[in-house]
């Protein structure tokens, strides 16, 4: 026979059971997961095998340039620290540049700017040291030998490090 319910109990179901699962297996599988993915994520996305033998250059890229000389140079100018030093169009650039393959007013004018500043250097002792820090402004239209000038020139003048000045993408 039939168990009869009371008509309060008829309409509901009997209570299943909780069921408990224990997760801390799957935590771990999911950690050695992540752990094993990090360690295998390239964000370069290329992949360059360096052979024995080569070394590479070091370089440090960063969103700020230091505090130097800022050098402008456009296919038709050269500004230093926003002064014009030589409009291409007034002068043929061959009739500026030395034999040694530097450009005279760029020259005199970076060593003028380094006098200055050990000059100050030695007025003040809270000034900084001569870093030979120079900025780099460059239009990306010129041929690598005129760049190639502008760096000889500021090596020459005692200005021996260089920062590249580019366009970046914000992230």
């Amino acid at each position: 026979m039939r168990k009869s319910r009371s008509i309060r109990n008829r309409g509901r179901r009997p209570k299943r059971p909780v069921f408990e699962l224990d997760i801390t297996s799957l935590l771990d599988i999911l950690v050695i997961l992540l752990v094993f993915l990090l360690k295998s994520y390239n964000s370069s996305g290329v992949v360059i095998n360096v052979p024995k033998g080569l070394a590479l250059p070091e370089s440090q890229s960063s969103s700020m340039n230091s505090p130097g000389i800022i050098v402008q140079v456009s296919p038709d100018m050269i500004w230093v620290d926003d002064k014009e030093i030589v409009d291409k169009n007034k002068r043929n650039l061959r009739s500026i540049t030395t034999p040694a393959r530097g450009i005279y007013p760029l020259y005199n004018e970076l060593v003028k700017k380094k006098q200055m500043i050990k000059q100050v250097q030695k007025t003040s002792k809270e000034a900084k040291e001569f870093s030979g820090v120079v900025n780099l402004i460059i239009d990306k239209t010129l041929k690598y030998s005129e760049v190639k000038t502008i760096l000889h020139t500021c090596a020459v003048a005692g200005f021996k490090t260089y920062k590249f000045v580019v366009l970046g993408d914000e992230d």
